[in-house]
């Protein structure tokens, strides 16, 4: 079966060639918090300039991005895919080449959060320090754990995707649950590496990570593509950032990053981590695993003299 890619392929992924593709690679509400996630990061460098020229000031090797690929899955519906295993190996090989941090997502059915762990485990095979993460959706407790199971030997992160909630047809279909504190202390406590928490959205949200402390809290509205408030990510961050850095260990985000100086801007903020979906996945579809290659170079420019 051939790939049938549901990527326009735009010039510049602003959230405004796929309005509502869903399936496919827009968002609910006509994209709204996909166009935003992507306009806001020049406005917040614009109203934090002096920031980011100091960070851009520090010597080289203070500044090298820290990149990763977001957990992404349903390559098969939303990005079109042949399959989900040809999808994880691929993409999963090809950002591994370039240095990138590597995560997957979960889904259903269990197969696609099965053939990423595949994926995952082939590149431990070859290297035993990748930077590997795996992020489980809110089921309940007794799913979550098995499933973290599944990932022994091939995570150096778990994370709980507690945005996922707000899929709606998701949440129906596999009983999604909206974690209470008490619960994600549970996880934490029982596994034996670093425990994140994705989809830091709300005051609701941070006040969840005050209490419980993860290792990562990771600022994230799932690409734009979950029903939650209006807003960006850049603009939680820049004005939630610091507040959230006091309870946790890593501070994380994703949301239309698009450019060295998006991640830049990201860094700048407190953000120990920057990551990337759609941009990796269409870079992927369009032209392999090169293509690939080059948008991690793009993103990456602030390394060397940006």
């Amino acid at each position: 079966m051939a790939n049938t890619y549901k990527c326009n392929f735009c010039k510049t992924c602003n959230g405004r060639g796929c309005i509502s593709q869903l399936p496919g690679m827009g968002g609910v509400s006509n994209n709204e918090n996909f166009i935003l996630n992507c306009q806001a990061w020049e406005i917040v460098r614009k109203q934090n300039i002096e920031k980011i020229r100091a960070f851009l000031s520090k010597p080289v090797e203070e500044r090298i991005p820290r990149i990763s690929i977001a957990p992404m899955t349903g390559a098969v519906e939303n990005i079109g895919f042949a399959d989900e295993e040809t999808y994880y190996s691929h993409i999963i090989t090809a950002v591994h080449k370039v240095g990138v941090g590597l995560c997957i997502g979960d889904g259903h059915p269990d197969e696609k959060l099965k053939y990423g762990i595949e994926a995952l485990k082939q590149i431990k095979k070859i290297d035993t320090a990748a930077e590997t993460s795996v992020f489980i959706k809110p089921y309940s407790n007794e799913k979550i754990f098995e499933r973290i199971e599944w990932t022994e030997g091939c995570a150096k992160i778990i994370g709980i995707d507690i945005d996922a909630y707000n899929i709606r047809t998701m949440r129906d279909k596999v009983r999604l649950e909206k974690k209470t504190v008490l619960q994600l202390k549970e996880i934490m406590s029982k596994i034996g590496v670093p425990f994140a928490v994705k989809g830091i959205f709300t005051e609701e949200d941070i006040e969840l990570i005050k209490e419980l402390k993860p290792d990562i809290a990771y600022i994230s509205n799932h690409g734009g593509r979950i029903e939650t408030r209006r807003g960006s990510c850049a603009e939680f961050l820049a004005e939630k950032g610091s507040e959230i850095k006091n309870y946790c260990g890593q501070l994380w985000i994703d949301g239309g990053i698009r450019t060295a100086m998006d991640v830049a801007t990201a860094l700048a903020l407190g953000a120990d981590c920057a990551l990337v979906g759609r941009p990796f996945a269409s870079a992927l579809c369009h032209g392999g695993g090169d293509e690939l290659c080059k948008k991690v170079l793009e993103l990456s420019l602030l390394a060397y003299g940006y």
